[in-house]
């Protein structure tokens, strides 16, 4: 099933789901032919396996903790942290508490 995108414009709401989040799945807020903005969403112990894209990417952290691996490092987001890789560097993304976080990518052809 596609994701559905906010229409330009349009408000998307971002804040902690609280605790309504162990019911929620990843959305896809927009895309444009320069940009994808979509609220991730990971519990516990779930991982997205080591990949990479063409563009830059940045991940804000909104609520629990998740763990980023790159360039040999492992890093925690908490809550209110950003972490910005360049484009192609491969990394992985692990949730140690459930937790979402708005991931931004940077579209290359």
């Amino acid at each position: 099933m596609a994701l559905e995108h906010s229409l330009p414009g349009q408000a998307a709401d971002v804040t902690p789901f609280g605790g309504r989040l162990a019911s929620q799945r990843t959305t896809a807020l927009f895309k444009s032919n320069d940009l994808e903005v979509i609220r991730l969403v990971l519990r516990a112990g779930e991982t997205f396996p080591t990949h990479s894209v063409n563009g830059e990417i940045t991940l804000q952290c909104i609520e629990g903790q998740l763990e980023v691996r790159s360039e040999g490092r492992s890093q925690a987001l908490q809550p209110g942290q950003l972490l910005y890789l360049l484009g192609k560097t491969p990394h992985s993304v692990a949730a140690v508490h459930d937790a979402s976080a708005l991931l931004t990518i940077v579209v290359r052809k």
